[in-house]
């Protein structure tokens, strides 16, 4: 991830060399009463390890900065209070590309400990910078280190950094920008850039009287200086880390509103955009009352400020007060932004909102355990717009978020959701589908078992204990078992006790539940376990394993890779006989409970509130599939969901044949929930590309027509219009974009019809923003549309409708305007670099596009490397945007042969390990499934 900087030098003579011998974190290095004589250059760096000594703690930042807009620099003067708990000449902090030019030690009294200008010496590989003190720092006593240094402004997403936008008149405007999330803040100023070493800030910045400035707390006081500069004053913050600090320096505008307890609330976007702000506004007012209520713990600052960043790399982050955001993730406009767009701007205010209790409230020790913050945040986003907008329909998304966990879970490169992370670039792969999307889904499954009450109380005696802290995954699985009351717990008391067990939700089968026990076998190992169902008589013989796509038990390796594994299952079940959720606990491979003679189906994991699939051995496959066949409806659409899911990914591992997965889904022509009705779709949507890309013109073919043949009706009743529920909205423009895509001729017609009154309005006509990008992709395929819609996509206000439009053009089956979009992609002018990822996986998905993505990615490796850092989400979206689309052994070896040809960052991600887990698995679904399907399609057509 990090491009290691070489920082100057400027304070000491001589070649700086790294300690050799390694050093134990708790000790202080070279602590002598005498000390040489400074500036001789006999002085090596005193610390080898990448995590910081734990010996010196800083209390408070006093943090002055000075921005200038004009010369895209700043400088900065810090003075951090110490606490120092052994004796020690040596003070080692974070710093990278910064130029400290004046190091002092003042004591508590703020009196200077030497006279003598103190050696700053660099370890660039560590991102480390130490201060060498000739007197000795005593343990037990408080000291200020006072740090003056300066900087450019960061050209990338990092740190301090520069974004601009263009107004509509042309004019290009500066501003400067923070994101430090998660070893980023050392880039900004020097600090202890551990999420531990939480501490307070005093923040102050001078800006143009032209500019506004921003930061976690209020302006507590603004000074006009002599040089008719302002200086805004910041109030203390609370305690926190050093990757939550922010600090914006803007001429945006805002809209500002309060909460019911008194909070201000405020969203800013550059001064033209600002119409879009206002859902933004009300959808964070009502979603911070409600974390408010939840959490039962009041949101502890007196503001909070939402910003539209024009260039951001992530989606949003959450700096406690002071959230920022890509414009996409925040802005919305009633006239360009689709239902699916409303959903994701709710859905990702409500998620950086939920970090201000977990991560900013509470964080996690170390970067290992992540998913505490991201989990949880991931998790929250379902809850809390389930509650404030239950007209979002956001539970038909759940399933999707645990879909997507299975798919990477279920590859032999998948990772515990806890696991170890030291260096920058290992820490920024942490946040991944494992963090964010198994664990929500972990939790998902953990609230189900221990039903809401408890489980919201257990979090809410979670933030409290933790409050202005960190924590580890014990201490969570400590407050969702403790039996304590309240003021027990808050003591300190230990009083969880089997006298105690049945004040809890957790006795199944008289025993009480081991929490730590059972939560460490979903977090602290890896992979997604498959539970079979075998029916014999009155029992359901259940046996567990691990679940692996591209292995088989047929494999020689196949004992290896089921080694070790077990889990404590909390499986639920539903049969023809009974309405109630059976419950029960499995905690060895192999197990069986007691259905009855009378029962004819069962449906394991009911409503799929487990993070398991489901294999029905003998019959039970057909069983479910005359089910779905007969009366689908005894089944919620969670299960049917479950099932087509479940189904589809036994037929990848080789587990279940072809033509039953697709027997399966046979009775959507009945289906009338949104959430099925895609989710089957979508495997025949997957299946068409696949034999698209591979250009196997009989399967592709006979799929177009079966889809299109079978899917008519459905198909026929959307409208071309913006009207409906959001689930009717959803499926109008998946549904829609497929047909056209498969060549559907009244999709064409209508399509091409749109477009022509969209271009003879000279761009003015805002067409239905759900179906727009399915309109602007048909449009693209002539040289006029393509070349129109690139002008509208250069001057567009709106990035929502940006997007549609680049996705569009990105679908021309012209290469050479493909390579025309990825050069400007590349130039970073007309299509900024945030959207450079995206548009090379815009690229790779088309079948004219994804050998030419390949290419450019090859070529031009070291440029996307030193734009966006190597384990950023942006390296591993453009990695596996353009990976997954092959599926020969030739184009495994072709990617295999590159990553080896970088050797030395490939081996420094796991993502190159996912990349080609994931070939291998589209090599064997072909051979596979490639004859299966050829001759299911055939009697279909027949």
């Amino acid at each position: 991830m990090v491009r290691f900087l070489v920082l100057a030098l400027l304070s000491l003579a001589g070649v700086i060399q790294t300690s050799a011998s390694p050093t134990q974190a708790s000790e202080p290095p070279n602590t002598t009463e005498e000390q040489p004589p400074l500036g001789t250059g006999s002085l090596s760096f005193p610390w080898s390890h990448l995590r910081l000594p734990g010996y010196i703690v800083p209390l408070h930042y006093h943090l002055k900065l000075h921005p200038n807009l004009t010369m895209l620099s700043y400088s900065g003067t810090v003075r951090i209070e110490l606490q120092v708990q052994n004796n020690t000449n040596w003070v080692v902090l974070h710093s990278k590309g910064l130029r400290i030019t004046t190091a002092t030690m003042l004591d508590q009294n703020l009196a200077h400990l030497s006279d003598q200008v103190l050696p700053v010496l660099h370890n660039p590989t560590h991102e480390q910078t130490a201060i060498f003190s000739p007197r000795v720092l005593s343990g037990g006593q408080k000291y200020f280190l006072f740090l003056e240094f300066g900087a450019e402004l960061g050209e990338g997403f990092y740190g301090f950094y520069r974004s601009t936008y263009r107004t509509s008149t042309g004019e290009t405007r500066n501003l400067a920008s923070t994101h430090f999330e998660p070893t980023s803040a050392r880039m900004a100023f020097p600090c202890f850039d551990e999420p531990s070493f939480k501490a307070n800030y005093s923040i102050s910045i001078r800006r143009s009287r032209a500019h506004t400035a921003l930061s976690n707390m209020p302006v507590e006081q603004t000074v006009v200086l002599d040089d008719g500069l302002m200086e805004d004053r910041f109030a203390v913050s609370v305690r926190m880390s050093s990757y939550l600090v922010a600090f914006i320096v803007c001429d945006f505008r805002s809209v500002s509103a309060t909460t019911a307890s008194g909070v201000k609330v405020s969203v800013y976007a550059a001064p033209e955009k600002w119409q879009q702000t206002h859902y933004a506004l009300k959808a964070a007012v009502k979603l911070l009352e409600f974390y408010e209520k939840y959490f039962n713990i009041k949101y502890p600052l007196p503001k909070q400020d939402l910003v539209a960043i024009p260039d951001f790399q992530a989606g949003a982050m959450e700096n406690w007060g002071l959230i920022t955001f890509r414009e996409t993730s925040l802005l919305y406009d009633p006239a360009t932004s689709s239902a699916s767009d409303r959903v994701w701007v709710t859905m990702v205010i409500a998620h950086e909102l939920a970090h201000q209790w977990f991560g900013n409230l509470v964080t996690m020790e170390w970067w290992n355990d992540i998913w505490l913050n991201e989990g949880f945040a991931r998790y929250m986003e379902y809850i809390s717009v389930n509650a404030t907008y239950p007209k979002l329909r956001v539970e038909d998304y759940l399933v999707d978020t645990c879909f997507a966990a299975i798919g990477r879970d279920s590859l032999n490169s998948s990772r515990p959701i806890s696991s170890a992370a030291e260096s920058p670039t290992q820490i920024e792969e942490m946040f991944d589908t494992v963090s964010y999307d198994k664990g929500a889904c972990v939790l998902h499954m953990l609230r189900h078992y221990l039903t809401d009450q408890v489980f919201q109380s257990g979090i809410v005696r979670y933030l409290r204990r933790y409050s202005y802290s960190n924590a580890h995954n014990q201490d969570l699985w400590d407050s969702l078992a403790n039996t304590c009351s309240e003021e027990e717990f808050s003591s300190g008391e230990h009083c969880y006790s089997s006298r105690q067990a049945a004040k809890n939700a957790y006795l199944y089968a008289g025993e009480h539940l081991d929490l730590t026990t059972m939560m460490n076998t979903w977090t602290l190992q890896t992979g997604v376990p498959l539970v079979t169902v075998t029916r014999q008589g009155s029992r359901l013989l259940l046996k567990q394993e691990r679940f692996l796509r591209t292995a088989h038990p047929s494999d020689p390796a196949w004992p290896s890779l089921q080694q070790g594994f077990l889990w404590h299952i909390p499986l639920t079940y539903r049969t023809d006989t009974s309405t109630s959720i059976h419950r029960h606990l499995m905690t060895t491979l192999t197990d069986s409970v007691d259905v009855g003679e009378e029962v004819d189906w069962v449906k394991v994991n009911v409503d799929m509130a487990g993070y398991y699939l489901v294999h029905y051995d003998g019959s039970g496959w057909d069983n479910l599939i005359q089910l779905l066949k007969d009366n689908h409806t005894a089944l919620t659409f969670m299960d049917r969901t479950h099932l087509i899911h479940n189904a589809f990914q036994l037929t990848t591992a080789g587990r279940l044949s072809l033509d039953k997965a697709l027997n399966l889904i046979g009775y959507l022509r009945s289906e009338s929930h949104t959430v099925p009705l895609l989710e089957g779709l979508g495997y025949l949507e997957a299946f068409y590309r696949m034999v698209e890309r591979r250009d196997i013109p009989d399967v592709t073919q006979n799929l177009r027509t079966y889809i299109l043949w079978y899917f008519r009706d459905v198909i026929d009743r959307q409208t071309w219009s913006d009207k409906g529920s959001v689930s009717e909205r959803r499926l109008r423009s998946e549904l829609l974009s497929l047909a056209c895509h498969l060549g559907d001729l009244p999709c064409l017609k209508q399509a091409q019809h749109s477009f022509t009154h969209w271009l003879d309005s000279n761009s003015t006509h805002n067409l239905p923003a759900d179906v727009a990008e399915t309109v602007y992709s048909v449009g693209a395929q002539e040289d006029t549309g393509w070349a129109s819609l690139l002008q509208t996509y250069t001057h567009s206000l709106s990035e929502t409708h940006k997007r549609k439009i680049l996705s569009a053009l990105a679908s021309s089956r012209d290469t050479n305007k493909l390579t025309r979009l990825l050069e400007l992609g590349l130039e970073g002018e007309v299509i900024r670099t945030q959207d450079l990822d995206s548009l090379i996986a815009m690229v790779a998905r088309n079948p004219r596009g994804h050998h030419l993505a390949w290419s450019y990615v090859q070529k031009y490796w070291s440029t996307l490397v030193d734009k966006f850092q190597l384990g950023s989400f942006s390296i591993r979206n453009i990695i596996i945007g353009t990976t997954a689309q092959f599926s020969s052994t030739e184009e495994l070896t072709e990617v295999r042969v590159f990553f080896k040809s970088i050797h030395e960052q490939a081996s420094q991600l796991r993502v190159t390990e996912v990349a080609m887990d994931n070939i291998q698995k589209n090599i064997l679904w072909l051979q596979r499934n490639l004859g299966t399907l050829r001759s299911w399609l055939d009697q279909q057509i027949d």
